[in-house]
């Protein structure tokens, strides 16, 4: 297996990665994940402009305490001298353990300005990119791909050994199309093509969302590492229950919702003492509430009521409420 250019916890163990995702993977829920499991993170993908122009939006972006280690900062951008100075700046204000490069993000308003994976309808600059992050900051230099810009430009081995050859010491990909979105099936033999072609170490992202599609991921494409993303909104112990499968222990028990709230409710207030704003946080936090409560009975009422929250106070007694009330009506494995 070839080696991680940053320090692992479990080093003789295949790493799990909470993806960068923007509005999710704030420093509140990474260090969740990082105590149910997870060995590396990654900050929400950061504008290199922003980063340069000292913009203090992105600045809170980019701020991590030292439990959330090993973490790497993830950027991204066109331009290949902006992107090196976004990485310097970055080495040294925060000093990561890795920078990432972003040429994955499929979302229109990135992508229209040629960053995330509209970077890959010209892989002369995703190589320039590289070589001028790496050049950059003595950190290690690691890069998020998809397969191609669309099925035209799929070619997710060629992507990886340019991003290789320009200096990323590690590779990620998402084995869809920028135009795939999100929809279909990610297509993990190219996940394994890739693994077998990189002399650096390859992550696998996508369709992860059980502790068995992580140990299938790995059977089937020899990863060196897997990432996961929407598998864990509102269900951080999907990484508890992917390392339990890659060491073939027993499954840990699905939570019920009363240890389902509980950490709900831990997420929420550590959401509010990072935020400046308290109200704003709580706003923020909206969508979480969605995830945490996906899938129980009356769970859409449940969510109109928390939707309209504005503090924890009232958070607390919405999922207390709903808790009495289950037992009141004898619900088993509710509460």
């Amino acid at each position: 297996m070839p080696a991680f250019p940053f320090s692992l916890p479990g080093a003789s163990e295949t790493p799990l990665f909470l993806a960068p995702q923007a509005g999710v993977s704030e420093s509140p829920f990474r260090r969740l994940c990082r105590r149910f499991g997870a060995d590396v993170v990654l900050t929400e993908f950061v504008s290199a402009e922003g980063i340069v122009r000292g913009s203090g939006k992105t600045a809170d972006y980019l701020r991590f305490e030292d439990e959330e280690r090993p973490i790497g900062i993830q950027i991204f951008g066109a331009d290949p001298g902006r992107m090196a100075e976004a990485a310097a700046l970055v080495t040294e204000v925060y000093a990561p353990d890795f920078v990432d490069i972003n040429f994955g993000c499929p979302v229109k308003k990135v992508v229209k300005r040629n960053g995330g994976s509209g970077c890959l309808r010209d892989l002369g600059l995703v190589a320039r990119i590289v070589r001028a992050v790496s050049e950059a900051t003595p950190l290690p230099v690691t890069t998020k791909i998809r397969s191609g810009y669309d099925e035209a430009l799929r070619d997710p081995v060629g992507i990886g050994l340019v991003c290789q050859e320009a200096g990323s010491r590690m590779v990620t990909l998402h084995p869809r199309t920028r135009t795939d979105m999100y929809g279909g099936r990610a297509n993990w033999s190219e996940i394994a093509a890739l693994a077998a072609a990189l002399e650096v170490p390859v992550v696998g992202n996508g369709d992860i969302r059980t502790g068995a599609d992580a140990l299938r991921m790995r059977e089937r494409t020899g990863c060196d590492g897997i990432m996961m993303a929407r598998g864990s909104h509102g269900a951080p112990w999907l990484f508890r229950q992917a390392r339990a499968a890659l060491r073939g222990d027993p499954p840990p028990p699905v939570p019920n919702a009363r240890a389902r709230f509980a950490t709900c409710v831990e997420h929420a207030e550590n959401a509010v003492a990072f935020e400046r704003d308290p109200e704003r946080a709580v706003r923020s936090f909206r969508k979480h509430l969605g995830w945490y409560t996906k899938g129980l009975p009356g769970g859409r009422e449940l969510r109109q009521r928390l939707f309209a929250v504005h503090d924890l106070d009232g958070l607390r007694a919405i999922l207390d409420g709903y808790l009495a009330e289950a037992s009141h009506r004898g619900a088993d494995g509710l509460a």
